[in-house]
């Protein structure tokens, strides 16, 4: 048995746990991040790429956004699409702040290279996690793998391994509460070998139901299309896929988007999930192990940014100024920006899609609110400045 000591143990290396472990590493803490899978699974695993104007102010700030400014794909603004006719919503001219185009799997790969270039410890493959005594006492965490035992003692615990890790589970019955919504619906979304037809996303309310246009990279575009959550896969041939997508997307002006080849399909349910509180003794949770918001709103990775900005925050202020104030309320003043975009996410959702009990009324209230926001500035503000990101707190 292998006994390691750290200030900081962290749980996961995606967005969340890596941006936290690096941000530690500026402020001098020392953390180690425990990762199950492989290194080129958390560096392949294509999710989804909209970065607020926030974090990418917080990625320029944290030196580890030089690809990104190569790479990446600035979008001053969305199309909204009714009845084939698109109107523009201009972030820039509303809000004077953009949003990044930039895929999560980039950002890890990013992340990955700058901590392993600093000497940060990263250990992928870990095997079986278990967290040990963070209610009382110096917490420690025990990982299994091939028949040996590595024990690894810090002050703080950082569950950051998303929704069905380890860290969330192990908070005692009674000690939190759980909120959440699950929508009858979900995406289908295929990812193709083909330039971007379009410089900005497109969200396209149709009586088939909802299509988004997005992109990845010059050379790839993501599509979604709402569908069944329990939609079959095998019943979706490259044919029907392309179809549907002319049909739900396709503009009274001629634009289609451009069809190639589909080089991934995959079906994404719709559920909201936010844990309250966020801590628990010195255990403390960030990104997916917290909360999870639907895709519609753009905002997974960039709550998860925003929370471990406050954790890292927090945490300085411990080390460096003995002061415990900050991690105390860190909870608090997480769930203030997440509930606001739960409470986003929530209204892009519920404004786009058509639900299974959709009435006659309730279809036209939809599209007349869906005009609201097309023609009122005062409303397509509102949209804009949640879309780019609201300021920390």
């Amino acid at each position: 048995m292998a006994k390691f000591e750290t200030q900081v143990g962290i749980i996961g290396a995606g967005p969340a746990g890596l941006m936290l472990s690096h941000l530690l590493h500026l402020h001098g803490i020392e953390s180690i991040v425990l990762e199950t899978r492989t290194r080129p699974y958390c560096e392949e695993r294509v999710r989804a790429g909209v970065l607020e104007h926030t974090s990418v102010e917080m990625l320029r700030a944290a030196g580890v956004a030089e690809r990104l400014e190569k790479e990446s794909l600035r979008h001053c603004g969305i199309d909204l699409g009714l009845h084939g006719q698109r109107h523009h919503i201009s972030f820039l001219e509303l809000t004077g702040k953009t949003v990044t185009v930039y895929g999560q799997q980039e950002v890890v790969k990013d992340l990955i290279a700058r901590r392993l270039g600093d000497g940060g410890d990263l250990r992928f493959e870990c095997g079986h996690v278990s967290l040990h005594d963070f209610l009382s006492g110096r917490p420690h965490v025990r990982v299994e793998n091939g028949g040996a035992t590595d024990t690894i003692h810090c002050d703080y615990i950082a569950g950051c391994d998303g929704a069905h890790g380890v860290s969330r589970s192990c908070l005692p019955s009674g000690a939190h509460a759980i909120y959440e919504r699950t929508y009858p619906f979900a995406w289908l979304g295929v990812l193709t070998e083909a330039a971007p037809s379009r410089e900005e996303l497109l969200y396209m309310y149709h009586e088939r139901g909802f299509a988004l246009y997005s992109m990845r990279s010059p050379h790839i575009t993501r599509l979604y299309l709402q569908c069944k959550p329990d939609e079959d896969l095998s019943q979706w041939s490259d044919d029907r896929i392309w179809s549907e997508l002319m049909t739900r997307l396709g503009c009274s002006d001629g634009w289609r988007p451009t069809e190639g080849r589909i080089l991934q399909k995959s079906v994404t349910g719709m559920h909201s999930f936010v844990v309250e509180p966020l801590q628990c003794g010195r255990l403390f949770l960030a990104g997916d192990a917290a909360h999870i918001v639907p895709p519609t709103g753009a905002k997974g990775m960039n709550l998860a940014f925003a929370d471990v900005y406050y954790l890292a925050e927090a945490l300085r202020t411990r080390y460096r100024e003995n002061d415990q104030t900050k991690l105390a309320a860190y909870s608090s003043r997480c769930l203030t920006r997440i509930w606001s975009a739960q409470r986003f996410s929530w209204w892009m959702t519920s404004l786009l899609h058509l639900f299974d009990d959709t009435t006659p009324f309730d279809r036209k209230r939809q599209q007349a609110e869906l005009q609201y926001v097309m023609r009122s500035k005062a409303a397509a503000t509102s949209l804009a400045e949640n879309y780019v990101g609201l300021p920390f707190a």
